[in-house]
């Protein structure tokens, strides 16, 4: 029987020529991650089980990135507890305030993922890491406390549903259209422990961000995984961030699927999740009059350049609305880096936004843009359940970046083709 693309990255890492769906297998890691919410847990289950050493340094990445600059004692206290932790072990990739970034945005551009690998992170956004052909998924911070120790992790191999893209975006449309239009077909329940593997000719009309975007959410359908084929554009950017051997698996013509959802790029418009589960999409066209109070441009979702360059276009030379406060967080130094040169830090404050230092801040509700009761926000964060940005009765709509800066203008969801400039 054929393997699809994860089937046959866990067999490989299992040591077994096949494996088929349902089957418990044992596989080796490639990387293990832990930020600074998740390591502490796994750090006090590694001590407890009496553990004095780690599998190996190097494949084991500590990213402080979540409640970063310190917001408060515990938040200090257990970014200490890290630093404790990867100094006495030597770990490697220990990533703290300053050359941190949002780590799913920050271990790709590092090059520490790479096609073919194996990896889990305590934290539920690692399926990421799909975009660049790789197996990578959430698990507890007991699991990846084992996984420190032993290099290795129980897998149920997943079944797969095939999503076949085709044909390319309209203006103004990104891969978090993309992958909200697909939450709003199957549902946040629609492909539970299964892997979402997107192929077809469609594939090749999406920039790295945006398969980078649809990888980061997939979970938010339920799924173990989402992945996507390597092609020219993904050799391109693991091509001087990945210095060692990795290897490319392809799907099997005669690989089984639970079902298969075809998909035109070309058919999607900008698209909106309400209140308060991401599978509450509206095209924007049926939005209606929504008047919002707070906007967040940033996320491991959606802090990468591209999601920048779409933003500052659109508040370059205009104001965000008196009643908005916008709130623009680049996923990574050198992403920030890039949007000073480019003159997109000046067009944001200029425009009246606040621009952060690489965090997830808002996105869970830590700090950088907590929400009172009443209050709206359009952020480009990848979930909007009940008090997930602060206040029970506040309201989060997700959207991509340029839904996102054209209501921080108008102060209500708009159509970003409507602020179309002449040229």
């Amino acid at each position: 029987m054929g393997m699809t693309m994860s089937q046959k990255i866990l067999a490989a890492g299992a040591g077994l020529e096949s494996v088929c769906a349902g089957q418990l297998i044992q596989a080796k890691l490639d990387l293990v991650l832990g930020n600074d919410i998740t390591a502490p847990i796994a750090i006090r289950e590694f001590y407890g089980a009496g553990f004095d050493k780690v599998f190996d340094p190097e494949k084991i990445a500590l990213v402080m990135d979540h409640f970063t600059p310190n917001k408060d004692i515990k938040a200090a206290e257990q970014c200490k507890q890290c630093r404790d932790f990867a100094r006495k072990f030597h770990i490697k990739h220990f990533y703290d305030v300053g050359p941190m970034g949002i780590e799913h945005a920050l271990l790709p551009e590092l090059g520490l993922v790479a096609a073919g690998e194996r990896v889990i992170g305590a934290d539920s956004h690692t399926c990421t890491y799909g975009a660049l052909g790789a197996f990578s998924t959430g698990v507890g911070s007991t699991d990846m406390a084992a996984g420190m120790v032993t290099g290795e992790a129980w897998f149920k191999v997943p079944e797969a549903i095939r999503i076949n893209l085709s044909g390319a975006f309209k203006p103004a449309v990104s891969g978090k259209d993309l992958i909200l239009h697909l939450i709003g077909m199957i549902g946040v329940d629609g492909a539970l422990y299964q892997s979402l593997e997107y192929a077809g000719d469609g594939v090749s009309s999406l920039t790295m961000d945006d398969r980078f975007c649809v990888a980061n959410m997939s979970i938010e359908a339920g799924a173990k995984n989402g992945i996507f084929p390597v092609d020219a554009a993904t050799r391109a950017y693991m091509e001087g961030r990945v210095a060692r051997p990795y290897t490319v698996y392809e799907a099997d013509g005669n690989a089984q699927y639970a079902r298969a959802i075809d998909i035109d790029l070309g058919s999607i418009e900008p698209t909106v999740a309400f209140p308060h589960l991401p599978e509450n999409t509206r095209a924007i066209g049926d939005v209606g009059d929504v008047p919002i109070h707070q906007v967040v441009i940033g996320s491991c979702t959606n802090g990468w350049l591209s999601d920048m360059a779409v933003a500052a276009e659109i508040l370059k030379g205009r104001r965000v609305h008196p009643d908005v406060r916008c709130i623009v967080i680049p996923g990574t130094q050198k992403i920030y880096l890039d949007c000073i040169e480019r003159g997109y830090i000046q067009a944001f404050v200029e425009a009246g936004c606040a621009v952060s230092t690489p965090t997830c801040g808002p996105c869970l509700g830590g700090h950088m843009g907590i929400l009172a009761a009443g209050e709206r926000c359009v952020a480009t964060t990848n979930r909007n359940f009940v008090g997930r940005m602060g206040h029970p009765q506040s309201e989060v709509y997700l959207a991509g970046a340029s839904v996102a800066a054209a209501s921080a203008i108008t102060g209500k969801i708009s159509d970003p083709r409507n602020l179309r400039r002449a040229h």
